[in-house]
């Protein structure tokens, strides 16, 4: 059960507004725990389970990228309005306004890793910690195993994908119900999927704009804006306490997330044996217990 929000709104981001939504007290004595969503181009719902945290004494902070959910939409805006750097200055500006940017914790999943990524790298005096779950550090490589384990489908299956993207004819049931056995497999494995992961699918669905620009028109077809984006060389940079999570299973396989372990010193890894890309979802209980042990340890 998702506890309640002590608090909703909007902030300021130049001339648009972000949405977020607080679990527990922020101030109150340990620091917020930052939850950033995936895509680019989700929303916040698939990530509510990290609300329990607050009920340990770590308040959560949710919030919708620009673009999705409940902060502005701009349907208008061409690919090169939507670029990392948009999404970092957001990220920055909504622990500012929050009054959080003095301690705080931030868990960056799929997309959201690598933009968390970032921000780490500039050393930021109040983060205390770090997690990267189910994330690419280098898009490039993430097709190269999005590749490989489309490769592992039925025949028919690859066939149908195959035949529809020859025509570009994405939005077929056909299509859907094909790109479906991939996303049962390295996606979500609960069936029927949790109704706060259909949330932030239909969300996508409902206004593809960023989703469509940065990434593409599904998940192993990454032709937009980061495609040939790779934050490798940078890791090195990192110096706050990291936790990088993974499920046995994911869209993230080992060769995704190895960049993380290799190059943050003393990166910690937890990969989930029964779980794909939303091991939150997936081992809810031992999701928590990492987390709250790696929350506690700093």
């Amino acid at each position: 059960m998702t506890p309640d929000p002590s608090a909703k709104g909007t902030v300021p981001f130049g001339e648009y507004r972000t949405w977020y939504r607080v679990t527990g007290e922020l101030g109150a004595g340990r620091p917020a725990v930052v939850a950033v969503h995936g895509g680019p181009g989700s929303t916040h719902d698939y990530l509510l389970p990290l609300a329990r945290l607050a009920e340990d004494g770590w308040p959560v902070v949710h919030y919708d990228q620009l673009g999705n959910g409940g902060s502005t939409h701009l349907p208008g805006k061409g690919a090169e309005f939507w670029t990392v750097e948009l999404f970092e200055e957001e990220l920055g500006n909504l622990v500012e306004q929050l009054g959080i940017a003095g301690d705080y914790v931030l868990f960056g999943q799929s997309w959201g890793g690598p933009l968390c990524a970032r921000h780490a790298m500039t050393a930021p005096a109040g983060l205390r910690g770090l997690v990267i779950a189910n994330a690419p550090a280098s898009y490039p490589v993430w097709l190269e195993e999005m590749a490989r384990l489309r490769d592992g489908l039925p025949p028919d299956v690859q066939e149908t994908l195959l035949r529809h993207e020859a025509a570009g004819t994405y939005d077929s049931e056909e299509y859907l119900a094909a790109m479906r056995v991939f996303y049962d497999r390295h996606v979500c494995r609960v069936t029927p999927w949790p109704r706060d992961f259909l949330s932030s699918f239909m969300e996508i669905y409902n206004d593809p704009t960023v989703y469509y620009a940065m990434n593409g028109p599904n998940e192993f077809h990454v032709i937009g804006t980061l495609k040939d984006w790779s934050i490798v060389g940078d890791l090195h940079r990192i110096r706050t306490p990291t936790l990088l999570i993974s499920g046995r299973h994911d869209e993230a396989t080992p060769a995704v997330v190895q960049p993380y372990h290799d190059e943050i010193p003393g990166a910690r890894w937890e990969i989930f044996e029964e779980s794909s890309h939303l091991p939150h979802l997936e081992e809810p209980e031992r999701f928590l217990a990492v987390m709250t042990d790696f929350l506690k340890a700093l």
